[in-house]
């Protein structure tokens, strides 16, 4: 895997010098390149506790991200981005348990923020009037994150390795393919994924808002007959009137789950289904969604590996798989702004698809969240997750702190 990442990179790096060649430059062009150029530095200060109730000692981290960042000015249309990342342990604070690394295995709760320096990014682009290449490890994020997402909120973020292509059509219509052969996931390099996954996202704008469409192909290379393949669209709005803003969207998705071969062959198939309603009135948002994450029979739940998926199902982060007999999230939530910043607070509801013996209530979460900005240089915030088991799992409360500052 690791030969493949230098493959991967190296192949960028001859890409470059291949569209750069210093022989067909000009001094100008050199001139361009340079002066119009850009770097940047992103730092993430953190502080998280967990408690759970079982025989795992509580854990606790303090790690700062460092994120650097160069792109190179355009020429002809060609330019490089490179990203490098570093994720460390500040004070001593790292009783946590990172279990892909084998950092203290079976001691603390997981705190998935390895320490590690990696390659973030490292791609050549090629852009034109509607039409986007890019060539190497990138970040990709569709949507709203459900499906194909960055997953920021750690401090290694997930990025791929492949080529994309967006083709704007016109205003009102894109066009996103990717071809996958790396998931580079948020344990540094300790469970990255070779694949082979197709992306494939369709977007058209109406005045009755915005339609998508869309087919996942997921691969794992791994010497093994398996596919994860999903079909879905997707529709979100918005209206206002003199004294409330409205927002709406559904979203429907089907999904065929296959592994295996012979005698030993299994194939699941599971649908999704997202429908929401918000209202603004004076500045406050009150929010319903209810979304299911289907079931087959109780025996596989409709699976989102590539998601942002602390984004979604309470921030105590119990379903990052979706149990067998599938997951019902039912939420509330109000939001607003207080002061310089912004607060939320929500209740999720749990409960299963397709119930098994002595499997239905999921139990329930509650999360409350504040976000701001200091000096107008620096973002903080504070957020809480209390997580209430019932059937499965068991009580969690998480606590986060954090500060951070872009340049």
């Amino acid at each position: 895997m690791k030969n493949q990442k230098r493959f991967t990179l190296a192949l960028v790096s001859t890409a470059v010098l291949s569209s750069l060649s210093v022989s067909a430059m000009a001094d100008e062009d050199w001139y361009d390149i340079l002066s119009n150029s850009k770097a940047w530095a992103d730092l993430n200060l953190r502080y998280e506790g967990v408690d759970q109730d079982n025989a795992l000692d509580d854990a606790s981290a303090l790690t700062l991200r460092t994120r650097l960042g160069f792109q190179t000015g355009s020429l002809n249309g060609f330019s490089f981005t490179a990203e490098v990342e570093d994720s460390r342990i500040v004070m001593g604070q790292g009783d946590y348990t990172v279990g892909p690394t084998g950092y203290n295995v079976g001691e603390y709760s997981v705190i998935a923020d390895p320490e590690t320096t990696e390659v973030d990014q490292a791609f050549l682009q090629y852009k034109t009037e509607g039409l986007t290449l890019k060539a190497g490890r990138q970040v990709i994020a569709l949507d709203n994150h459900r499906f194909i997402g960055h997953v920021g909120w750690r401090q290694d973020r997930q990025t791929f390795d492949g080529v994309s292509a967006k083709y704007v059509v016109s205003e009102n219509v894109d066009v996103f393919y990717a071809y996958l052969n790396q998931r580079n996931r948020i344990f540094a390099e300790a469970a990255d994924f070779d694949s082979k996954d197709h992306l494939i996202n369709a977007n058209f704008k109406t005045e009755m808002g915005k339609f998508t469409a869309y087919a996942y192909l997921l691969e794992v290379d791994n010497d093994t007959a398996n596919g994860l393949d999903t079909y879905g669209i997707r529709y979100s709005g918005s209206y206002k009137t003199q004294s409330v803003g409205w927002g709406y969207g559904a979203e429907y998705a089907s999904q065929t789950s296959e592994s295996g071969s012979g005698d030993t062959a299994t194939e699941y198939d599971a649908n999704y289904l997202n429908a929401y309603l918000a209202a603004t009135v004076s500045g406050i948002t009150a929010k319903i969604d209810h979304e299911v994450l289907g079931s087959d029979d109780g025996a596989y739940g409709f699976s989102t590996p590539l998601a942002t998926l602390h984004k979604f199902n309470g921030w105590t982060d119990q379903f990052l798989a979706t149990p067998a007999q599938g997951l019902v999230d039912t939420t509330f939530s109000l939001s607003g702004k207080l002061g310089k910043g912004k607060w939320l607070l929500s209740y999720h509801n749990f409960s299963a698809d397709e119930s098994t013996e002595g499997v239905d209530d999921l139990g329930s979460e509650v999360n409350v969240q504040y976000t701001g900005k200091l000096m107008e240089r620096f973002n903080f915030g504070i957020k809480y997750g209390h997580y209430m088991a019932e059937d499965i799992k068991v009580d969690a409360d998480k606590f986060w702190v954090w500060v951070g500052t872009k340049f």
